[in-house]
């Protein structure tokens, strides 16, 4: 379609954000006339998996933004000329390290990259716990018969090596070999593992029955949820340090276990736990095949193509209008909406990120907040096989593994956690033979940047020296954090048509809230059309089977 001039929409969608790409198929699957666009050439916004030439043009692109918005001719007039929302990502940076500059492994082989196409890097990679609502909305949905998904297997936890952790030359300490230990993923891990004395077992085993019991969490969150994880930890179970470390590390918090709060980590180590075995033994959660959430944000949009709805990458929303239907003939639509090289459409919604509609609506109290973690994408030249191990016996195949540097065991004492979420070639995002390392830290700015570092080269330092790892390639950015403390997290604003999701989660698993918007989102839009009608709360995301094809760009 070359011009929507005159076009008329129930909604249009700005963004192709996995939140704004399940509404455009829920909406479209419910009879609704959508418009779905994007100021970007790819799928995803925040999401996005770039292969290397991809990659290349969006380092230019964030940094541009950044420098000068107004040259970035992508976004809406609009956000040109007010740059007042915080930018998603900042200082990203390409790295292609050569075997003299890597002082740690200097007797690192060269190892060459694959060509471009064969990486799909995910910009906010996520796992899926199997307990998360999103998965059984894919299945009702139809959506996962185009999808993959593969078990992420071991958690594993640095621990130096203590014999020669506190070395004075720091070129010694630099050359620390340091041991990855395997985290317990249950009651028989625990009995299991002879490290972990009698008493502090029996410790452990009296929070993991508290972690299993969402009853007799409440009483105990009332008293000590606003309270620091650690004092918890101490004085009820009365755990080590090191086990201390082990179970802040099932909650992915970026804060250390003195900020982290008690009712923060008490649900998501619930979560963690109570997700094992729901698809199979020895795992709990799952990745997306091909690039993580921006395969399902694009397979969201075909489907909603299939649906009925329109998409369109490269088309920006520039200015939305409100129209006055007082003396105006009743089918007229509430909105006039202005794209990009000049075209008009009516409309009853817009629906968007902060970031995909237009600055004259103004900044949400969340985007005032201008914090960053830090974050890269490390692509390996080895197949790290040591990480996937077989769980337990009828386990699939893990393609995912999750290495946990806990706050103070690298950089300085008051260094925070550092998490790798290592995938496979299985994922589908690099060659065989390689692997991609997605690294996360709440350190912000260059030290942030150091520390992943540093935990890389720990981490490559655990193997031996014949089957060591080396760096082929790096990117690294900054990324806007959204609060963490539970109810924190902004909701999505419905106010006269204009429909504004939060920007994308710095999470590293998935947080189901995002979902429960886009079905407040589905029922607020369906519940106007029909009168304010309540609708059948099971029907959201509920489509009968039909023929799905092949079907591409040309097709919609």
């Amino acid at each position: 379609m070359d011009t929507f001039e005159d076009a008329d929409w129930d909604i249009v969608i700005s963004g192709t954000g996995l939140p704004q790409s399940l509404l455009a198929l829920a909406l479209s699957r419910s009879g609704k006339k959508v418009l779905h666009v994007d100021h970007n050439n790819y799928y995803g916004g925040a999401d996005s998996a770039l292969s290397l030439q991809d990659a290349e043009a969006w380092v230019r692109t964030v940094n541009e933004q950044n420098e000068r918005p107004e040259m970035n001719q992508n976004l809406p007039e609009e956000r040109k000329a007010h740059n007042v929302i915080p930018a998603i990502f900042q200082n990203a940076t390409i790295l292609v390290p050569t075997v003299e500059s890597n002082a740690l492994m200097p007797e690192a082989p060269v190892s060459k990259l694959g060509f471009s196409r064969a990486y799909s890097l995910a910009l906010s990679p996520q796992l899926i716990y199997t307990r998360s609502a999103l998965l059984p909305t894919l299945v009702s949905s139809k959506v996962y018969r185009q999808l993959e998904f593969l078990a992420v297997g071991s958690w594993w936890l640095y621990e130096a090596d203590k014999r020669t952790e506190n070395a004075a030359i720091p070129s010694a300490k630099d050359k620390i070999n340091g041991i990855l230990k395997r985290i317990p993923g249950g009651r028989e891990d625990v009995f299991a593992d002879k490290s972990i004395d009698l008493k502090s077992k029996r410790a452990l085993m009296r929070f993991l029955r508290l972690a299993a019991d969402v009853d007799a969490q409440q009483p105990v969150l009332e008293e000590w949820g606003h309270r620091a994880f650690e004092d918890f930890l101490t004085s009820q179970f009365s755990l080590s340090l090191e086990l201390q470390s082990t179970l802040h590390a099932l909650t992915l918090s970026l804060q250390p276990p003195t900020i982290t709060k008690t009712s923060y980590a008490l649900p998501r180590i619930t979560r963690h736990f109570a997700s094992i075995g729901v698809f199979g033994p020895g795992f709990g959660s799952v990745i997306s095949k091909w690039g993580g959430m921006a395969e399902m944000a694009q397979v969201a949009c075909r489907a909603g193509a299939v649906g009925g709805g329109i998409y369109v990458l490269g088309k920006a929303v520039d200015r939305v209008r409100n129209n006055d239907r007082s003396s105006s003939e009743i089918s007229q639509r509430r909105l006039t909406v202005s794209l990009h090289d000049g075209d008009t459409v009516t409309s009853d919604w817009i629906a968007g990120s902060g970031h995909d509609l237009p600055a004259q609506f103004g900044v949400d109290t969340h985007h005032q907040s201008a914090t960053y973690i830090s974050r890269s994408i490390t692509i390996v030249s080895s197949p790290l096989s040591s990480l996937f191990p077989l769980a337990a016996e009828g386990a699939p195949p893990p393609a995912g593994a999750i290495i946990v540097f806990s706050a103070g065991s690298i950089g300085t004492a008051a260094s925070p956690p550092v998490y790798l979420t290592i995938h496979s070639s299985d994922t589908g995002e690099c060659p065989a033979g390689q692997c991609v390392i997605y690294a996360s830290t709440l350190e912000s700015g260059s030290a942030g940047f150091e520390l992943l570092e540093i935990a890389i080269q720990k981490f490559f330092m655990t193997f031996a020296e014949e089957g060591r790892p080396s760096t082929l390639w790096r990117l690294q950015y900054s990324q806007h954090q959204l609060p963490q403390e539970p109810g924190s997290r902004p909701k999505v604003t419905i106010n006269d048509g204009v429909i504004s999701f939060t920007e994308s989660s710095t999470d590293l698993a998935f947080d189901d809230s995002m979902l429960a918007d886009v079905r407040e989102v589905w029922n607020n839009i369906n519940g106007e059309t029909e009168g304010s009608l309540q609708l059948d709360a099971e029907s959201f995301m509920q489509f009968d089977d039909r023929e799905v094809g092949a079907y591409d760009d040309e097709d919609v």
